[in-house]
């Protein structure tokens, strides 16, 4: 029996190679002799740098840069096995988690520290990037990227805004004659999960900005100031991103990637999987666990499991979703792939206790699918 363990990282609890180590030794106790795959997935937010660099083989690189609200930070990024490919977590440099909840304001968050991430990827010779886009603090439109990546942003009496997204509202030009020219023979892809264009009722402020920290009003003055950012972005490049689906992903770093780079967006998960070779490894392939530290009605709509499952599908294996937790709406993965789903707890129990044990839980809940698997099979 040959089993594929995939899941995405349990968060706040779990990493993803910690969810399939765990998941593999809960199936190993029922099915000792059986052949253990673990590919660990991530979806372009956090553990995406650590699933990748662990599937091919690569390695990871600490790197200080310039944190969401200017104070140093030391984040990472990795190199994959090929040698060749970089791969950036743009909430390893400016990530809400970065931020202190009571310290949290969109107006002045910077994706300047993202902007260093690529520029030492250039340093370092490499010429292909995978750049995850989840989980940011921000609400810049990627200005701050830019910024570091040598592009200056001008008021109308010529002097450089300061960072963050409220200083959008006085941007009147933006100058490229410094932009990085090693980025127009660099190849950029962007593992992006939401379809938002960059302003308006579904653009980054109005869905994203609360849980970064913003008012209504803030809301309202962050929302304007990106509108002005993209029509100045649009004469400055030429280029018309700001409805672009993606464009509001990660406060507006899509569009800001967008404008400035070659880069081109694609779900996060079907890079992940296309990167690691998933597809030939499903084929042959039994059974294949995947999971995630919450599956409700937002998984159908693309999340992680169920990127795994419609890729095994391809090749007529069963999916099997093991979660931290159902919400509503849970039932929705089983027309899109998934055969079965299960949470890991196995009683009541409270949020903290689940986080603090979920390595246990994993195993335990990964021993009793199998020993379910066993009397299908006697059956």
């Amino acid at each position: 029996m040959r089993i594929i363990i995939a899941p995405d990282s349990y968060k706040g609890s779990v990493s993803a190679l910690g969810v399939a180590e765990a998941m593999e030794r809960g199936v190993l106790h029922v099915f000792p002799d059986a052949e253990i795959v673990k590919i660990p997935i991530a979806d372009g937010g956090e553990g995406t740098v650590d699933a990748l660099v662990t599937a091919t083989g690569g390695q990871k690189i600490y790197q200080q840069v310039q944190g969401p609200l200017g104070e140093p930070v030391e984040a990472y990024w990795g190199v994959l096995g090929d040698g060749e490919t970089a791969i950036i977590e743009m909430a390893a440099a400016s990530g809400l988690p970065l931020i202190p909840k009571e310290r949290r304001d969109p107006r002045s968050a910077s994706t300047y520290g993202t902007g260093e991430l690529m520029k030492a990827v250039l340093d370092k010779g490499l010429r292909k990037m995978i750049i995850g886009i989840g989980g940011s603090a921000t609400n810049d439109g990627g200005a701050g990227m830019a910024q570091a990546l040598g592009a200056r942003l001008l008021d109308s009496e010529g002097c450089e805004l300061q960072l963050g997204g409220a200083a959008l509202a006085r941007l009147a030009a933006i100058d490229l004659a410094g932009l990085d020219e090693r980025l127009t023979e660099t190849s950029i892809m962007v593992a992006c999960d939401v379809d938002n264009p960059l302003c308006g009722l579904r653009g980054a402020t109005a869905v994203y900005g609360p849980q970064k920290g913003a008012t209504p009003e803030i809301v309202s003055q962050l929302d304007e100031a990106l509108a002005n950012f993209a029509s100045i972005a649009k004469q400055a490049t030429s280029k018309d991103i700001a409805e672009c689906a993606g464009a509001g992903a990660a406060g507006g770093l899509g569009a800001g990637l967008l404008f400035f780079t070659n880069a081109k967006l694609r779900p996060g998960v079907e890079i992940v999987l296309e990167t690691t070779g998933f597809s030939e490894l499903a084929a042959k392939a039994s059974l294949v666990i995947t999971g995630e530290g919450r599956t409700d009605f937002q998984t159908a709509f693309g999340k992680a499991p169920v990127g795994v499952a419609k890729v095994a599908k391809q090749h007529g294996v069963p999916v099997v979703c093991l979660s931290g937790g159902l919400g509503d709406g849970a039932d929705a993965v089983l027309k899109q792939g998934i055969d079965g789903i299960m949470s890991v707890v196995p009683q009541p129990m409270g949020l903290e206790e689940c986080v603090a044990q979920g390595s246990e839980l994993i195993e335990a809940a990964a021993a009793r699918l199998c020993r379910l698997l066993q009397v299908g099979k006697m059956i």
